[in-house]
Protein backbone atom coordinates (compact mmCIF):
# COMPACT_ATOMS: atom_id res chain seq x y z
CA UNK A 1 0.00 0.00 0.00
CA UNK A 2 2.91 2.64 0.87
CA UNK A 3 4.45 1.80 -2.13
CA UNK A 4 1.53 2.27 -4.19
CA UNK A 5 1.30 5.82 -2.48
CA UNK A 6 4.76 7.02 -2.89
CA UNK A 7 4.79 6.37 -6.53
CA UNK A 8 1.51 8.49 -7.31
CA UNK A 9 2.15 10.70 -10.27
CA UNK A 10 3.14 14.10 -8.95
CA UNK A 11 1.57 16.25 -11.40
CA UNK A 12 -1.73 14.63 -11.15
CA UNK A 13 -1.47 15.68 -7.72
CA UNK A 14 -0.56 19.01 -8.05
CA UNK A 15 -3.43 19.43 -10.11
CA UNK A 16 -6.19 18.25 -8.07
CA UNK A 17 -4.81 19.66 -4.85
CA UNK A 18 -4.47 22.79 -6.55
CA UNK A 19 -8.14 22.06 -7.88
CA UNK A 20 -9.62 21.01 -4.11
CA UNK A 21 -7.40 23.85 -2.41
CA UNK A 22 -9.11 26.83 -4.35
CA UNK A 23 -12.26 25.85 -5.15
CA UNK A 24 -14.64 28.31 -4.21
CA UNK A 25 -17.81 26.99 -2.79
CA UNK A 26 -18.66 25.17 0.42
CA UNK A 27 -16.39 22.18 1.21
CA UNK A 28 -18.91 19.37 2.70
CA UNK A 29 -17.22 16.32 4.65
CA UNK A 30 -18.56 14.50 1.74
CA UNK A 31 -16.26 16.68 -0.98
CA UNK A 32 -13.37 15.79 1.79
CA UNK A 33 -14.00 11.95 2.06
CA UNK A 34 -14.20 11.95 -2.11
CA UNK A 35 -10.82 13.72 -2.63
CA UNK A 36 -9.39 11.39 0.11
CA UNK A 37 -10.64 8.30 -1.26
CA UNK A 38 -8.56 9.45 -4.45
CA UNK A 39 -5.49 10.78 -2.75
CA UNK A 40 -5.54 9.18 1.06
CA UNK A 41 -3.39 11.32 3.24
CA UNK A 42 -0.33 9.13 3.23
CA UNK A 43 0.26 10.25 -0.74
CA UNK A 44 0.00 14.12 0.43
CA UNK A 45 2.41 13.57 3.40
CA UNK A 46 4.60 11.57 1.34
CA UNK A 47 4.61 13.57 -1.22
CA UNK A 48 5.36 16.64 0.99
CA UNK A 49 8.06 15.01 2.65
CA UNK A 50 9.69 13.95 -0.74
CA UNK A 51 9.77 17.12 -2.03
CA UNK A 52 9.54 16.16 -5.91
CA UNK A 53 10.94 18.72 -7.89
CA UNK A 54 7.63 19.84 -9.24
CA UNK A 55 7.03 23.58 -9.11
CA UNK A 56 3.83 24.91 -6.73
CA UNK A 57 3.66 21.29 -5.60
CA UNK A 58 4.52 21.75 -1.92
CA UNK A 59 2.02 25.34 -1.85
CA UNK A 60 -0.98 23.16 -3.36
CA UNK A 61 -0.40 20.46 -0.81
CA UNK A 62 0.27 22.60 2.24
CA UNK A 63 -3.17 24.88 0.79
CA UNK A 64 -4.90 21.48 0.50
CA UNK A 65 -4.19 20.17 3.99
CA UNK A 66 -4.83 23.38 5.63
CA UNK A 67 -8.19 23.08 3.58
CA UNK A 68 -8.75 19.40 4.28
CA UNK A 69 -8.55 19.62 8.71
CA UNK A 70 -10.67 22.65 8.81
CA UNK A 71 -13.32 20.33 8.29
CA UNK A 72 -15.19 17.85 10.73
CA UNK A 73 -13.85 15.02 9.10
CA UNK A 74 -10.51 16.07 7.87
CA UNK A 75 -10.32 17.38 11.77
CA UNK A 76 -11.25 13.54 12.80
CA UNK A 77 -8.24 12.13 11.15
CA UNK A 78 -5.51 14.53 12.64
CA UNK A 79 -4.79 12.05 16.13
CA UNK A 80 -3.62 9.30 13.53
CA UNK A 81 -1.09 11.28 12.31
CA UNK A 82 0.23 13.03 15.47
CA UNK A 83 3.69 11.37 13.99
CA UNK A 84 3.50 13.61 11.17
CA UNK A 85 2.33 17.00 12.45
CA UNK A 86 5.50 16.21 14.96
CA UNK A 87 7.85 16.03 11.80
CA UNK A 88 5.90 18.78 10.53
CA UNK A 89 6.39 21.42 13.54
CA UNK A 90 10.22 20.63 13.19
CA UNK A 91 10.65 20.89 9.74
CA UNK A 92 12.81 23.12 6.86
CA UNK A 93 10.25 24.19 4.99
CA UNK A 94 8.60 27.41 6.61
CA UNK A 95 5.44 26.35 4.61
CA UNK A 96 5.28 22.81 6.31
CA UNK A 97 5.80 24.30 9.54
CA UNK A 98 3.08 25.93 9.01
CA UNK A 99 -0.01 24.17 7.73
CA UNK A 100 1.64 21.89 10.82
CA UNK A 101 0.69 24.52 12.83
CA UNK A 102 -2.82 25.28 11.28
CA UNK A 103 -2.80 20.99 12.24
CA UNK A 104 -3.07 21.25 15.61
CA UNK A 105 -5.12 24.31 15.42
CA UNK A 106 -7.56 22.18 13.87
CA UNK A 107 -7.14 19.75 16.62
CA UNK A 108 -8.02 21.92 19.21
CA UNK A 109 -11.35 23.62 17.32
CA UNK A 110 -12.95 20.74 15.66
CA UNK A 111 -11.75 17.35 17.05
CA UNK A 112 -14.29 15.21 19.14
CA UNK A 113 -13.71 15.46 23.00
CA UNK A 114 -16.06 12.30 23.25
CA UNK A 115 -13.17 9.77 22.44
CA UNK A 116 -9.79 11.66 23.43
CA UNK A 117 -8.76 15.35 24.77
CA UNK A 118 -7.15 17.06 22.01
CA UNK A 119 -4.85 18.84 24.73
CA UNK A 120 -4.06 15.45 26.24
CA UNK A 121 -3.10 14.91 22.67
CA UNK A 122 -0.89 18.05 22.23
CA UNK A 123 0.76 17.13 25.86
CA UNK A 124 1.57 13.65 24.92
CA UNK A 125 3.23 14.41 22.13
CA UNK A 126 5.26 17.18 23.68
CA UNK A 127 3.60 19.33 21.08
CA UNK A 128 4.04 23.06 22.86
CA UNK A 129 7.97 22.71 22.98
CA UNK A 130 7.86 22.97 18.79
CA UNK A 131 5.43 25.55 18.73
CA UNK A 132 7.65 27.93 20.74
CA UNK A 133 10.26 27.17 17.96
CA UNK A 134 7.82 27.53 15.38
CA UNK A 135 7.01 31.12 17.07
CA UNK A 136 11.17 32.17 17.53
CA UNK A 137 12.37 30.63 14.69
CA UNK A 138 9.47 30.56 12.11
CA UNK A 139 8.39 33.66 9.68
CA UNK A 140 6.05 35.77 10.62
CA UNK A 141 3.30 33.78 8.95
CA UNK A 142 4.53 30.68 10.99
CA UNK A 143 4.97 32.81 14.05
CA UNK A 144 1.27 33.93 13.72
CA UNK A 145 -0.03 30.65 13.48
CA UNK A 146 1.66 29.05 16.35
CA UNK A 147 0.40 32.06 18.36
CA UNK A 148 -2.82 31.59 17.62
CA UNK A 149 -2.54 27.78 18.80
CA UNK A 150 -1.46 28.24 21.79
CA UNK A 151 -3.44 30.94 22.45
CA UNK A 152 -6.25 27.62 21.89
CA UNK A 153 -4.06 25.51 24.19
CA UNK A 154 -4.39 27.53 27.06
CA UNK A 155 -7.98 27.33 26.71
CA UNK A 156 -7.71 23.66 28.35
CA UNK A 157 -6.88 23.00 32.08
CA UNK A 158 -4.15 20.67 30.16
CA UNK A 159 -2.73 24.18 28.20
CA UNK A 160 -3.27 26.01 31.38
CA UNK A 161 -0.66 24.16 33.36
CA UNK A 162 1.77 22.88 30.93
CA UNK A 163 1.82 26.54 29.53
CA UNK A 164 2.10 28.37 32.89
CA UNK A 165 3.93 25.60 35.09
CA UNK A 166 4.66 25.81 38.73
CA UNK A 167 8.03 25.23 38.98
CA UNK A 168 9.62 28.54 37.70
CA UNK A 169 12.82 27.11 36.16
CA UNK A 170 11.06 24.74 33.22
CA UNK A 171 12.54 25.67 30.37
CA UNK A 172 9.72 26.11 28.42
CA UNK A 173 8.25 29.14 31.18
CA UNK A 174 7.59 31.99 29.02
CA UNK A 175 10.01 34.30 31.15
CA UNK A 176 12.96 31.54 30.42
CA UNK A 177 11.83 31.54 27.01
CA UNK A 178 12.38 35.19 26.70
CA UNK A 179 15.64 34.88 28.57
CA UNK A 180 16.89 32.43 26.33
CA UNK A 181 16.39 35.04 23.21
CA UNK A 182 18.07 37.78 24.65
CA UNK A 183 21.02 36.03 25.91
CA UNK A 184 22.63 34.30 22.52
CA UNK A 185 26.48 34.59 23.15
CA UNK A 186 28.51 36.74 20.80
CA UNK A 187 25.88 38.57 18.93
CA UNK A 188 28.49 40.61 17.99
CA UNK A 189 29.85 38.03 15.44
CA UNK A 190 27.08 36.66 13.80
CA UNK A 191 24.26 40.10 13.07
CA UNK A 192 21.76 37.87 11.58
CA UNK A 193 21.87 35.88 14.75
CA UNK A 194 21.70 39.24 17.03
CA UNK A 195 18.56 39.99 14.47
CA UNK A 196 16.67 36.78 14.73
CA UNK A 197 17.00 36.82 18.47
CA UNK A 198 15.95 40.60 19.31
CA UNK A 199 12.67 39.09 16.93
CA UNK A 200 12.19 36.33 18.54
CA UNK A 201 12.37 37.82 22.25
CA UNK A 202 9.70 40.26 21.13
CA UNK A 203 7.84 37.68 19.77
CA UNK A 204 7.84 36.03 23.42
CA UNK A 205 6.82 39.17 24.86
CA UNK A 206 3.75 39.55 22.24
CA UNK A 207 2.57 35.86 22.75
CA UNK A 208 2.17 36.96 26.12
CA UNK A 209 0.55 40.01 25.59
CA UNK A 210 -1.76 37.23 23.25
CA UNK A 211 -2.33 35.39 26.41
CA UNK A 212 -3.56 37.82 28.66
CA UNK A 213 -6.29 38.89 26.50
CA UNK A 214 -7.89 35.96 26.89
CA UNK A 215 -9.82 36.65 29.89
CA UNK A 216 -9.31 38.27 33.32
CA UNK A 217 -8.87 34.80 34.75
CA UNK A 218 -5.79 33.88 32.31
CA UNK A 219 -4.49 38.01 32.99
CA UNK A 220 -4.48 36.88 36.37
CA UNK A 221 -2.48 33.98 35.80
CA UNK A 222 0.05 35.94 33.03
CA UNK A 223 0.18 38.51 36.03
CA UNK A 224 1.18 36.14 38.86
CA UNK A 225 3.66 34.73 37.04
CA UNK A 226 5.33 38.20 36.92
CA UNK A 227 5.24 38.21 32.93
CA UNK A 228 4.32 42.02 32.85
CA UNK A 229 7.95 42.88 34.76
CA UNK A 230 9.49 41.25 30.94
CA UNK A 231 7.49 44.12 29.12
CA UNK A 232 8.44 46.28 31.87
CA UNK A 233 12.36 45.63 31.91
CA UNK A 234 12.39 46.74 28.37
CA UNK A 235 10.61 50.03 28.93
CA UNK A 236 13.48 50.98 31.24
CA UNK A 237 15.68 50.08 28.90
CA UNK A 238 15.81 52.76 25.86
CA UNK A 239 18.95 51.61 24.43
CA UNK A 240 17.21 50.01 21.42
CA UNK A 241 15.05 52.54 20.06
CA UNK A 242 12.80 49.78 17.73
CA UNK A 243 13.04 47.30 20.78
CA UNK A 244 11.05 50.21 22.73
CA UNK A 245 8.94 51.27 20.35
CA UNK A 246 7.90 47.79 19.92
CA UNK A 247 6.90 46.96 23.74
CA UNK A 248 5.50 50.61 23.86
CA UNK A 249 3.02 48.54 20.92
CA UNK A 250 2.36 46.15 22.84
CA UNK A 251 1.64 48.06 25.80
CA UNK A 252 -0.81 49.89 23.69
CA UNK A 253 -2.79 46.73 22.73
CA UNK A 254 -2.86 45.70 26.49
CA UNK A 255 -4.19 49.32 27.48
CA UNK A 256 -6.94 48.03 25.16
CA UNK A 257 -7.89 45.41 26.69
CA UNK A 258 -11.01 45.05 29.01
CA UNK A 259 -9.89 44.02 32.05
CA UNK A 260 -6.20 45.30 31.97
CA UNK A 261 -6.75 48.28 34.29
CA UNK A 262 -6.84 46.11 37.20
CA UNK A 263 -3.42 44.33 36.69
CA UNK A 264 -1.84 47.26 34.85
CA UNK A 265 -2.60 49.40 37.87
CA UNK A 266 -0.12 47.20 39.99
CA UNK A 267 2.52 47.33 37.79
CA UNK A 268 4.99 50.43 37.72
CA UNK A 269 3.66 51.60 33.87
CA UNK A 270 2.08 54.47 34.59
CA UNK A 271 5.57 55.48 36.27
CA UNK A 272 7.86 54.37 33.57
CA UNK A 273 5.71 56.09 31.33
CA UNK A 274 6.09 59.22 32.72
CA UNK A 275 9.10 59.01 33.04
CA UNK A 276 9.55 58.55 29.49
CA UNK A 277 7.54 61.59 28.43
CA UNK A 278 9.98 63.11 30.64
CA UNK A 279 13.12 62.18 28.77
CA UNK A 280 14.28 64.85 26.29
CA UNK A 281 16.64 62.47 25.11
CA UNK A 282 14.81 59.60 23.60
CA UNK A 283 12.84 59.81 20.45
CA UNK A 284 10.03 61.67 19.93
CA UNK A 285 8.43 58.83 18.75
CA UNK A 286 8.76 56.96 22.14
CA UNK A 287 7.79 59.64 23.63
CA UNK A 288 4.49 60.34 21.56
CA UNK A 289 4.08 56.42 22.09
CA UNK A 290 3.97 56.44 25.54
CA UNK A 291 1.47 59.35 25.67
CA UNK A 292 -1.02 57.64 23.37
CA UNK A 293 -0.74 54.44 26.10
CA UNK A 294 -1.72 56.78 28.97
CA UNK A 295 -4.36 58.10 27.00
CA UNK A 296 -6.02 54.73 26.26
CA UNK A 297 -5.38 53.98 29.65
CA UNK A 298 -6.66 56.94 31.59
CA UNK A 299 -10.04 57.15 29.76
CA UNK A 300 -11.72 53.92 31.06
CA UNK A 301 -14.52 54.26 33.19
CA UNK A 302 -12.87 51.97 35.87
CA UNK A 303 -9.13 53.52 35.90
CA UNK A 304 -10.24 55.83 39.42
CA UNK A 305 -11.12 52.14 40.69
CA UNK A 306 -7.75 50.91 40.66
CA UNK A 307 -5.67 54.32 39.82
CA UNK A 308 -5.62 56.74 42.87
CA UNK A 309 -6.04 60.24 41.51
CA UNK A 310 -2.65 61.32 43.24
CA UNK A 311 -1.09 58.99 40.23
CA UNK A 312 -2.43 59.70 37.51
CA UNK A 313 -2.37 63.79 38.71
CA UNK A 314 1.42 63.07 38.77
CA UNK A 315 1.13 61.33 35.06
CA UNK A 316 -0.84 64.46 33.94
CA UNK A 317 1.71 66.56 35.10
CA UNK A 318 4.51 65.27 33.15
CA UNK A 319 2.27 65.42 29.71
CA UNK A 320 1.80 68.83 30.64
CA UNK A 321 4.91 69.54 31.65
CA UNK A 322 6.26 68.07 28.27
CA UNK A 323 3.78 69.80 26.46
CA UNK A 324 4.71 73.48 27.41
CA UNK A 325 8.27 72.96 25.81
CA UNK A 326 6.14 71.77 22.45
CA UNK A 327 4.54 74.86 21.61
CA UNK A 328 6.72 75.98 19.48
CA UNK A 329 8.66 72.94 18.56
CA UNK A 330 7.48 69.21 17.30
CA UNK A 331 3.94 69.66 15.92
CA UNK A 332 2.97 65.83 15.85
CA UNK A 333 4.28 65.09 19.08
CA UNK A 334 2.04 68.34 20.63
CA UNK A 335 -0.54 66.27 19.01
CA UNK A 336 -0.18 63.36 20.60
CA UNK A 337 -0.03 65.12 23.95
CA UNK A 338 -2.98 66.98 23.37
CA UNK A 339 -4.99 63.83 22.19
CA UNK A 340 -3.75 61.69 25.45
CA UNK A 341 -4.64 64.62 27.41
CA UNK A 342 -8.35 64.55 25.21
CA UNK A 343 -8.90 60.54 26.13
CA UNK A 344 -7.69 61.31 29.60
CA UNK A 345 -10.94 63.66 29.38
CA UNK A 346 -13.43 61.31 28.03
CA UNK A 347 -14.11 59.65 31.87
CA UNK A 348 -15.86 62.49 34.25
CA UNK A 349 -13.32 62.10 36.54
CA UNK A 350 -10.91 62.61 34.19
CA UNK A 351 -12.37 65.69 32.87
CA UNK A 352 -12.11 67.04 36.42
CA UNK A 353 -8.62 66.19 37.38
CA UNK A 354 -7.81 68.02 34.03
CA UNK A 355 -9.74 71.22 34.96
CA UNK A 356 -9.00 70.80 38.26
CA UNK A 357 -5.02 70.96 38.47
CA UNK A 358 -3.67 74.21 39.49
CA UNK A 359 -2.96 75.77 36.81
CA UNK A 360 -5.56 73.76 35.24
CA UNK A 361 -3.72 71.03 32.79
CA UNK A 362 -6.62 72.33 30.31
CA UNK A 363 -5.68 75.24 29.80
CA UNK A 364 -3.27 74.01 26.74
CA UNK A 365 -6.34 72.09 25.16
CA UNK A 366 -8.04 75.40 25.08
CA UNK A 367 -5.58 77.80 23.91
CA UNK A 368 -4.65 75.42 20.75
CA UNK A 369 -7.94 74.58 19.92
CA UNK A 370 -9.32 78.43 19.10
CA UNK A 371 -5.37 78.80 17.31
CA UNK A 372 -5.49 79.05 14.21
CA UNK A 373 -1.41 78.88 13.17
CA UNK A 374 -1.06 75.65 13.24
CA UNK A 375 -4.27 72.76 11.36
CA UNK A 376 -3.20 69.69 12.72
CA UNK A 377 -3.00 71.30 16.70
CA UNK A 378 -6.00 73.20 16.72
CA UNK A 379 -7.68 69.68 15.07
CA UNK A 380 -6.16 67.57 18.10
CA UNK A 381 -7.37 70.43 20.37
CA UNK A 382 -10.78 70.68 19.46
CA UNK A 383 -11.37 67.39 19.39
CA UNK A 384 -9.66 66.66 22.90
CA UNK A 385 -11.99 69.77 24.44
CA UNK A 386 -14.93 68.25 22.98
CA UNK A 387 -13.98 64.92 24.76
CA UNK A 388 -13.23 67.44 28.09
CA UNK A 389 -16.22 68.63 27.48
CA UNK A 390 -18.61 66.07 28.03
CA UNK A 391 -19.57 65.31 24.01
CA UNK A 392 -18.56 61.04 24.16
CA UNK A 393 -20.28 61.24 27.24
CA UNK A 394 -24.06 60.22 28.15
CA UNK A 395 -26.20 63.49 27.98
CA UNK A 396 -26.61 62.76 31.91
CA UNK A 397 -22.39 63.06 32.60
CA UNK A 398 -21.77 65.80 30.44
CA UNK A 399 -21.80 68.47 33.49
CA UNK A 400 -18.85 68.11 36.14
CA UNK A 401 -18.65 69.24 39.85
CA UNK A 402 -18.91 73.18 40.24
CA UNK A 403 -15.03 74.08 40.86
CA UNK A 404 -14.65 72.09 37.22
CA UNK A 405 -17.75 73.60 35.71
CA UNK A 406 -16.32 77.29 36.78
CA UNK A 407 -12.32 76.14 35.45
CA UNK A 408 -13.43 75.42 31.98
CA UNK A 409 -16.02 78.29 31.62
CA UNK A 410 -13.35 80.81 32.70
CA UNK A 411 -10.51 78.82 30.17
CA UNK A 412 -12.75 80.17 27.88
CA UNK A 413 -13.86 83.32 28.15
CA UNK A 414 -10.17 83.91 28.71
CA UNK A 415 -9.26 82.81 25.93
CA UNK A 416 -12.47 84.78 24.08
CA UNK A 417 -11.04 88.02 25.88
CA UNK A 418 -7.07 87.98 24.28
CA UNK A 419 -8.74 87.06 20.78
CA UNK A 420 -9.99 89.27 18.17
CA UNK A 421 -13.41 87.45 18.65
CA UNK A 422 -13.45 89.26 22.59
CA UNK A 423 -16.75 86.42 22.89
CA UNK A 424 -16.73 81.81 22.92
CA UNK A 425 -19.86 82.65 20.63
CA UNK A 426 -17.02 84.58 18.22
CA UNK A 427 -14.39 81.31 18.62
CA UNK A 428 -17.02 79.06 17.94
CA UNK A 429 -18.36 80.67 14.58
CA UNK A 430 -14.62 81.36 13.66
CA UNK A 431 -14.19 77.59 13.91
CA UNK A 432 -17.34 76.62 12.40
CA UNK A 433 -16.26 78.92 9.45
CA UNK A 434 -13.29 76.68 8.47
CA UNK A 435 -12.64 73.58 6.54
CA UNK A 436 -14.66 70.80 7.14
CA UNK A 437 -12.26 68.25 9.49
CA UNK A 438 -12.02 71.77 11.64
CA UNK A 439 -15.90 72.19 11.45
CA UNK A 440 -16.53 68.61 12.35
CA UNK A 441 -14.63 69.00 15.57
CA UNK A 442 -16.44 72.25 16.25
CA UNK A 443 -19.10 70.40 16.17
CA UNK A 444 -18.81 68.33 18.43
CA UNK A 445 -17.64 70.86 20.89
CA UNK A 446 -20.44 72.67 20.81
CA UNK A 447 -22.46 69.25 21.33
CA UNK A 448 -20.51 68.94 24.71
CA UNK A 449 -20.14 72.54 25.82
CA UNK A 450 -23.99 73.26 24.98
CA UNK A 451 -25.18 71.67 27.85
CA UNK A 452 -23.99 74.67 29.76
CA UNK A 453 -26.62 77.53 30.34
CA UNK A 454 -24.04 80.00 29.64
CA UNK A 455 -22.60 78.24 26.76
CA UNK A 456 -26.14 78.15 25.19
CA UNK A 457 -26.77 81.41 25.74
CA UNK A 458 -23.43 82.23 23.21
CA UNK A 459 -24.79 79.95 20.98
CA UNK A 460 -28.05 81.16 20.47
CA UNK A 461 -26.88 84.89 20.68
CA UNK A 462 -24.88 84.26 17.02
CA UNK A 463 -27.57 83.59 14.17
CA UNK A 464 -24.57 82.71 12.03
CA UNK A 465 -23.56 79.77 14.66
CA UNK A 466 -27.77 78.75 14.57
CA UNK A 467 -27.66 79.11 10.24
CA UNK A 468 -24.86 76.86 9.76
CA UNK A 469 -25.89 73.82 12.25
CA UNK A 470 -28.97 74.32 10.45
CA UNK A 471 -28.29 74.13 6.64
CA UNK A 472 -28.60 70.49 5.54
CA UNK A 473 -26.29 71.69 2.62
CA UNK A 474 -23.30 72.62 4.66
CA UNK A 475 -21.86 69.03 5.10
CA UNK A 476 -21.52 66.55 2.05
CA UNK A 477 -20.27 63.52 3.73
CA UNK A 478 -22.05 60.98 5.67
CA UNK A 479 -20.40 61.79 9.25
CA UNK A 480 -20.87 65.64 8.23
CA UNK A 481 -24.08 65.07 8.01
CA UNK A 482 -24.32 63.20 11.46
CA UNK A 483 -22.24 65.16 13.63
CA UNK A 484 -23.81 68.07 12.60
CA UNK A 485 -27.59 66.70 13.13
CA UNK A 486 -26.13 65.35 16.59
CA UNK A 487 -25.12 69.07 17.06
CA UNK A 488 -28.59 70.33 16.35
CA UNK A 489 -30.21 67.85 18.09
CA UNK A 490 -28.10 68.52 21.26
CA UNK A 491 -29.15 72.92 21.00
CA UNK A 492 -32.57 71.93 21.07
CA UNK A 493 -32.91 69.55 23.29
CA UNK A 494 -30.90 72.16 25.66
CA UNK A 495 -33.28 75.13 25.18
CA UNK A 496 -35.91 72.81 26.16
CA UNK A 497 -34.96 71.87 29.26
CA UNK A 498 -34.28 75.61 29.76
CA UNK A 499 -37.44 77.52 30.55
CA UNK A 500 -36.20 80.72 30.54
CA UNK A 501 -34.69 80.86 27.49
CA UNK A 502 -37.88 78.95 25.67
CA UNK A 503 -40.26 81.45 27.02
CA UNK A 504 -38.21 84.06 25.12
CA UNK A 505 -40.10 85.69 22.24
CA UNK A 506 -36.89 86.96 20.62
CA UNK A 507 -35.84 83.07 20.42
CA UNK A 508 -38.82 81.69 19.60
CA UNK A 509 -38.10 81.51 15.45
CA UNK A 510 -34.05 79.69 16.73
CA UNK A 511 -36.13 77.13 18.43
CA UNK A 512 -38.16 76.85 15.46
CA UNK A 513 -35.69 76.54 13.04
CA UNK A 514 -33.70 74.14 15.36
CA UNK A 515 -36.90 71.51 15.78
CA UNK A 516 -37.33 71.58 12.10
CA UNK A 517 -33.56 71.02 11.42
CA UNK A 518 -33.96 68.05 14.09
CA UNK A 519 -37.09 66.37 12.12
CA UNK A 520 -35.34 66.58 8.58
CA UNK A 521 -32.75 64.20 10.05
CA UNK A 522 -29.03 64.65 9.15
CA UNK A 523 -28.92 62.89 5.45
CA UNK A 524 -29.55 66.12 3.60
CA UNK A 525 -33.94 65.57 3.34
CA UNK A 526 -34.50 69.32 1.77
CA UNK A 527 -37.73 70.87 1.78
CA UNK A 528 -39.65 70.43 -1.12
CA UNK A 529 -36.59 68.73 -2.31
CA UNK A 530 -37.55 67.72 -6.28
CA UNK A 531 -35.98 66.10 -9.21
CA UNK A 532 -34.74 68.14 -11.77
CA UNK A 533 -34.57 67.07 -15.58
CA UNK A 534 -30.61 67.25 -16.54
CA UNK A 535 -30.38 68.59 -20.00
CA UNK A 536 -26.78 68.49 -21.29
CA UNK A 537 -25.54 68.40 -25.22
CA UNK A 538 -24.58 65.46 -26.81
CA UNK A 539 -20.95 64.15 -27.75
CA UNK A 540 -20.04 64.53 -31.32
CA UNK A 541 -16.83 63.14 -32.51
Amino acid sequence: MEEEYSVTDPIQLLEAASEFAHDPGFLSDASTQEFLFRFPLPVIINALQTKADVPGLENALVACLERIFGTKYGASLIPQYMPFVIVGLGADSQKVRYVACKTVSCLLENSDETNISAARLVVEYDVYPLLLKCLIYGDEQVATASTDVIRKFVGSPEGLGMVFPANVNEATHLRNVAAGCSSLPCYWLDMSAFINALEGHVRVLALIVKLFSISSSVASVVYNSNLLSLLEAELRNVNDTLVTLSVLELFYELAEIQHSTEFLSRTTLLQILASLISNGSIGSILRARAMTIIGRLLSKEDVFTFIDESSVKTVISAVVGRLGLLESEDADEFECTVEALGQIGMTIQGATVLLSNTPPAARHVVDAAFDQHGRGKQLAALHALGNIAGEPRSESNRILNVNAEESLRFLIYETASKSSKFAPSGLLLSVLQQESEIRLAGYRLITGLVARPWCLMEICSRQEIINIVTDPFTETTKIGMEVRHNCCQAISKALLLSPKLTSDPALAGIAAKLDEAVRRGPYLARKNSKAQPAVMTAERF
